[in-house]
């Protein structure tokens, strides 16, 4: 693992720690948004940065190596904190858990007012994580993966479109609403550059293509 990503590592532990004692009370209430990607751009230069090389195996991988939902704040956890964030008017009770509001599915453009119909999904996959360099990282470290709050990492979408996501690339899926294939390439590309993943050559070739009607 390089300095470089071990120093992000500490930068999002101690982003975490503050975030576990300011709570939610910084968070504002209708955000709807994940934390806005990189440029085009920027992006464009980033993929040139990322290592090609094909996939990985999946060999090992299981969701439980990268604990998500932990808790923020409270009663609080991860899936509360981005179905706060990412919602319109929501209202949450003692536990935390979200009772009513309305999330804007950014993937699908579909309005939901039940937070049972919404998938807080990864932007890039635990599993995609796993096959592009993070079977070598720590627990510790695919912890602060899976509930990165810093980085468009999380958003909240629709269920089922999350769902037939699944763990693909970009060259296997992209969002059916094409206002937000940008947007998506913008937010994939900072992800992995962010934590020193690799792209496959697919991959690569589908994200310049959405990066270049940018």
């Amino acid at each position: 693992m390089s300095g470089v990503y071990a120093r992000r590592i500490a930068v999002l532990a101690a982003s975490a720690a503050l975030a576990a004692t300011t709570g939610l009370l910084t968070a504002p209430s209708a955000q709807a948004a994940m934390p806005t990607p990189i440029a085009a751009s920027t992006a464009r230069t980033y993929l040139g940065q990322l290592t090609v090389q094909a996939e990985g195996s999946s060999s090992g991988y299981s969701r439980d190596k990268f604990p998500h939902w932990i808790t923020q704040s409270g009663a609080c956890d991860t899936r509360e904190v981005v179905l706060k964030r990412d919602g319109t008017n929501v209202t949450q009770n003692s536990s935390c858990s979200a009772v009513s509001g309305s999330w804007y599915s950014e993937y699908d453009g579909a309005t939901w007012t039940a937070a049972s119909d919404v998938d807080i999904d990864h932007m890039v996959p635990l599993a995609e994580a796993w096959r592009s360099g993070a079977s070598g990282w720590t627990t510790a470290q695919r912890q602060a993966y899976a509930n990165d709050l810093t980085r468009p990492q999380l958003i909240a979408v629709t269920d089922n479109v999350n769902q037939s996501k699944g763990d693909k690339d970009p060259a296997s899926w992209m969002p059916p609403r094409a206002a937000y294939k940008c947007t998506y390439a913008r937010a994939w590309v900072h992800v992995k550059h962010y934590y020193n993943l690799t792209v496959d050559s697919a991959e690569k070739t589908a994200l310049q293509s959405a990066l270049s009607g940018c």
